[in-house]
């Protein structure tokens, strides 16, 4: 299996070329649910140690239905396949870049969401334009044992979000085991409740906000993930519905920029337009540099050959 891996923040992307299963045809939306209900064991095998990490995405290439699409991709982690990823999308547009199979400007690409867009400004610096993203509940409390009752917004934004602002534990480096364990916590009571998308996804992440750490920050945050790693960008569609609740307060006004604080310091700069539908149309501009380009083995004696899955 050839696979190029990036990382965009500190985020890394497994861009997988070639040696995937055959999902067939028709809508992405559909092959990526035959990926998560037929071919489990693969796309843990890729994710999962020895071959890969806990903060890893991965990035299937699959042929597009658009024909204006320069490839089509569907997104897992080693817990869930993905209805978007944005730093997996910069990471893509990075690696594709460094393939020579597309150059600066812009460029479309088919997820299971929707057709984004990444625009290339040089190697490294791509802003990707995501799909409408929108807020669909405001204020949504849940029970927390050690920290009470916890309120927060939720919202879409090719992931399905839950965001607390501020946060109730210091948005810094040195608390991430413990941001870890409130926020999934947090999702357990969030599925207690029922609480998800109008899209009838429950909710896949948790994002608590805290004060940024520098000058030209709007805010820091810390992102878990389905797998319940944390995010060590600033997480492109998390961003996406943190614009839609800005907007939707009246928090940040159509075309303003802002830069977004990961946990460890990485950094997006955001900004948007109105959508069609009563939501927002994310940008999210951030970098990725290619780091490896390799070919995954998995030879028929290895007893980890499918991951160590604990």
């Amino acid at each position: 299996m050839h696979v190029i891996d990036s990382h965009t923040g500190g985020e890394p992307t497994r861009v997988i070329l070639d040696g995937g299963p055959d999902l067939g045809s028709g809508p992405l939306a559909d092959r990526a649910r035959r990926l998560a209900s037929e071919h489990h064991d693969f796309y843990r095998s890729v994710i999962l140690e020895p071959r890969g990490q806990v903060a890893m995405v991965c990035a299937l290439l699959v042929t597009p239905v658009d024909p204006d699409c320069v490839t089509g991709v569907i997104y897992f982690d080693s817990k869930a396949v993905l209805g978007m990823c944005g730093h997996g999308t910069i990471g893509l547009a990075a690696t594709l870049v460094h393939m020579g199979r597309i150059g600066l400007g812009l460029h479309k690409i088919e997820t299971p969401v929707g057709v984004v867009t990444v625009d290339v400004i040089d190697p490294n610096t791509v802003t990707v334009t995501n799909v409408e993203s929108r807020r669909t509940q405001q204020a949504v409390s849940v029970e927390v044992d050690g920290f009470g009752t916890i309120s927060g917004d939720v919202a879409y934004g090719g992931n399905c979000f839950y965001l607390v602002d501020p946060s109730p534990i210091p948005v810094t480096a040195s608390n991430i085991a413990q941001l870890t364990t409130v926020t999934v916590a947090v999702r357990a009571a969030l599925w207690a409740k029922g609480v998800g998308c109008d899209t009838g996804t429950p909710v896949d992440h948790v994002i608590f906000y805290g004060p940024a750490e520098t000058a030209e920050g709007h805010s820091r945050n810390f992102v878990l993930c389905p797998d319940d790693a944390y995010d060590r960008s600033p997480c492109g569609t998390g961003c996406s519905a943190r614009l839609a609740c800005l907007a939707a307060d009246g928090r940040l006004g159509e075309g303003d920029e802002i830069v977004q604080e990961s946990v460890i310091g990485s950094t997006y700069r955001l900004s948007y337009r109105k959508g069609p539908n009563g939501g927002v149309i994310p940008s999210i501009t951030g970098k990725a540099y290619v780091m490896a380009e390799s070919e995954l083995l998995f030879l028929a004696q290895d007893p980890f050959r499918k991951g160590i899955a604990l």
